[in-house]
């Protein structure tokens, strides 16, 4: 979920070539640099203490901010190995064993089960994957190192509020190896903004209390504004007459424009859809809603919200994707992508940011210089067009 950037590699190179005595020292001047910051949001010393306790920067952090599963591989084969039938079967015996939690959470955050089993499914095979780090070691290492830089510094720092405010025991505090914690995977910012006690036990548990992981996983969607009207998105097909440059109108619009939905069913009765070709438009097309954009704020990836989308879809009954994957797709690696929004930047375009997300914004210029280079419009960055456009991936 992370990038990385040209000074991650430089600590990288810094940490790994430094002794160790020196790294000891640097990190010592690190953590003491910290405590004025803890001391600022008025974090204990015994709190800064026990949660620094034998810390150290963790080498295995470090390699994993490079291996990212959404990248570098075709979105198809990424998908099909998260909605599997051994999850889908799963998911479907969860709903069945939590119903009137489920109904519950489903009443007051308006969020179907399905995306919420689909998440949970995801993010730790509905429990069975425990969290193995140290958060405290994590998050200090990805501070230690100025990694994605202030960010992970901050996370640290509320991972240390919450031990105190909540009362945590120290082993209690683990995470993946990026600091995101519990069943349903919340960053430590994440917790504090939407963890919530809906088991009425006096306090949030996000590690091992079911209904306290399911209604904050749905309250923080519904504070990120998912629709309950609009599904995520669905599947569709196109005329071979039509123009790729179209990407964006309303279920009205494109059902004029001989877009239907590859399951045959009814376009929703209202609203706005993005037209998206995750592999290409000889793969399949899909238009998303603002619920697509919703599952990206849990996770900034489109292969990612597909397969949470498709996998939720599954859960409830639905078929499988019918377009075939390109046998041939190959997505572009982080540094591929945040070469191509350079180059886009110095072609003019706004870019929002540097870190590898293609937003459909950029899809869309995609597609106008797709245009000019007489290549199919569909908004899919490809090798091909960085050779066209001369970018020189590092």
């Amino acid at each position: 979920m992370v990038s990385r950037s040209l000074a991650v590699l430089a600590a990288l190179l810094l940490v790994q070539a430094v002794p160790a005595r020196a790294q000891d020292q640097s990190f010592a001047a690190f953590t003491a640099e910290l405590w004025t910051d803890a001391q600022a949001k008025a974090i204990t010393r015994a709190t800064f203490d026990t949660a620094l306790k034998g810390v150290t920067p963790d080498q295995r952090v470090i390699a994993a901010t490079k291996r990212q599963p959404e990248y570098g591989k075709p979105v198809g084969d990424y998908v099909n190995a998260i909605v599997s039938n051994r999850r889908i079967a799963d998911a479907q015996l969860k709903a069945r064993e939590w119903v009137k939690t489920f109904d519950a959470v489903e009443k007051r955050f308006e969020v179907e089960r399905w995306v919420l089993l689909a998440l949970w499914g995801m993010e730790s095979d509905f429990g069975t994957e425990k969290d193995r780090w140290d958060v405290f070691r994590s998050l200090a290492t990805l501070a230690y190192v100025k990694y994605r830089d202030p960010y992970f510094r901050n996370e640290l720092l509320v991972a240390m509020q919450i031990m105190q405010n909540s009362r945590l025991p120290r082993e209690k505090m683990v995470s993946s190896w990026a600091g995101a914690m519990g069943q349903t995977q919340f960053m430590p910012s994440n917790f504090v903004d939407y963890a919530i006690d809906f088991s009425g036990d006096g306090r949030a548990d996000i590690w091992s209390n079911v209904p306290d992981v399911l209604a904050s996983t749905a309250n923080y969607l519904r504070k990120w504004k998912w629709n309950p009207a609009l599904p995520w998105g669905f599947e569709v097909t196109v005329p071979t007459s039509f123009d790729y440059m179209r990407s964006r109108a309303n279920f009205t619009e494109w059902e004029a424009l001989g877009v239907h939905r590859a399951d045959g069913k009814q376009f929703p009765s209202s609203g706005q859809g993005i037209l998206f070709f995750p592999s290409g438009a000889d793969g399949p097309g899909f238009i998303v809603t603002e619920n697509f954009d919703v599952l990206k704020e849990y996770n900034n990836s489109d292969a990612y919200a597909i397969a949470v989308g498709h996998l939720a879809d599954r859960i409830h009954g639905g078929g499988l994707i019918k377009a075939a994957w390109p046998k041939d797709d190959r997505q572009l690696s982080r540094d591929a992508r945040i070469a191509l929004q350079r180059k886009l930047s110095a072609l003019g375009y706004k870019v929002n940011e540097f870190e590898g997300h293609i937003d459909f914004d950029l899809r869309d210029n995609i597609r106008a210089e797709q245009k000019k280079l007489g290549m199919v419009p569909d908004g899919t960055p490809t090798l091909l067009l960085l050779d066209r456009l001369g970018v020189k991936v590092p």
